[in-house]
């Protein structure tokens, strides 16, 4: 058969998309790296453990990713390191969360960062708010405790976050339901959640409005009270008894997104590499097994459909902090 100009283009074409394949197809990271933005103990250590504890198990990574850690702002410091040291990297994700949304919503990252300083891979489970004492506190129920507020104003809440965070947030829905103001409440920030968490059982904070998964060991372990969970329903499995805040007469609900991105001029070879191992996690009964057993629930999106979520996400701690007060 005669070659004509658009049979040549045609197949000039097919060998482009072949390249482009192979090209992606050989890329495999150099020494991967999880980043988690804060000491060890909390959400990020937490969030970085599911990644690399269900990729050796599943196999799909061929060298072993290797944990670093990098505390300062609820993510803020590793954000502008990515952005100025970093920018090109293809080997290191970085943890991030919904209380990392909110931050980057009040442009805590800096005036200069926003959405569209990242490339966004996806998601490894939702988590939900909790509302959480020592086992050995005086209340058993939110509403023990939300007449505790109202009578004793020295009650001391603590998490990891300034004010503005999505921990003060938990707390200060729970005041501004009570009709106190948000602003009146005593309230430490500590680095992470591992920091709070030995802070409540230290007695140095009475409330720790943290995250479930993050408190499931010392939950097992009977050192630790759930008053009530900020989820739609009763959550399953080791947390079916705990009630929700709903239940309780309480309108609180907070969803905990923890996810994944990469440096904001990461390659393109690199970017779907990383999305594409996510998206084969997903299918895996070993990422099922290391979400669930770190109590964490179903949130499977990546690439496009990932980015979307931030971005939606940003936009609504944006409006919820305008109502708060802490956006003009």
């Amino acid at each position: 058969m005669k070659s004509t100009p658009l049979v040549h283009a045609v197949l000039g074409a097919g060998l482009l998309v072949m390249g482009a394949g192979s090209a992606h197809a050989e890329f495999t990271p150099n020494k991967p790296e999880c980043i988690a933005p804060a000491k060890p103990g909390g959400g990020f250590d937490l969030t970085c453990r599911i990644l690399t504890s269900s990729l050796d198990k599943s196999g799909l990574l061929k060298e072993p990713m290797r944990v670093t850690f990098m505390p300062g702002g609820v993510g803020a410091v590793a954000y502008t390191h990515m952005n100025s040291n970093r920018r090109t990297d293809d080997n290191a994700v970085v943890a991030f969360s919904s209380g990392s949304s909110l931050n980057l919503a009040l442009s805590k990252f800096g005036k200069d960062l926003d959405v569209d300083d990242a490339r966004w891979i996806g998601a490894v489970g939702t988590d939900y708010g909790a509302i959480i004492v020592k086992a050995d506190a005086p209340w058993n129920s939110l509403q023990e405790l939300a007449d505790e507020i109202k009578s004793n104003p020295s009650l001391v809440f603590g998490a990891g976050g300034t004010v503005g965070s999505q921990d003060w947030m938990k707390a200060a829905f729970l005041y501004r339901s009570l009709g106190l103001d948000p602003r009146t409440m005593r309230y430490v920030a500590y680095e992470g959640g591992g920091d709070a968490l030995a802070a409540v059982l230290g007695n140095h904070i009475q409330v720790y409005p943290g995250d479930v998964s993050e408190i499931k060991g010392q939950l097992d372990a009977g050192i630790v009270r759930v008053l009530a969970v900020l989820s739609p329903e009763r959550l399953e499995g080791d947390f079916a008894a705990i009630p929700t805040a709903t239940e309780q007469g309480f309108d609180m609900e907070w969803p905990i997104m923890r996810g994944f991105y990469m440096a904001p001029e990461a390659s393109d070879d690199a970017y779907n590499y990383w999305v594409e191992q996510f998206n084969d996690l997903y299918q895996t009964d070993a990422f099922t097994q290391v979400r669930n057993n770190q109590g964490l629930f179903p949130l499977s999106m990546a690439g496009d459909e990932f980015e979307a979520y931030i971005k939606a996400e940003v936009e609504k701690f944006q409006n919820l902090s305008r109502e708060m007060g802490l956006l003009k």
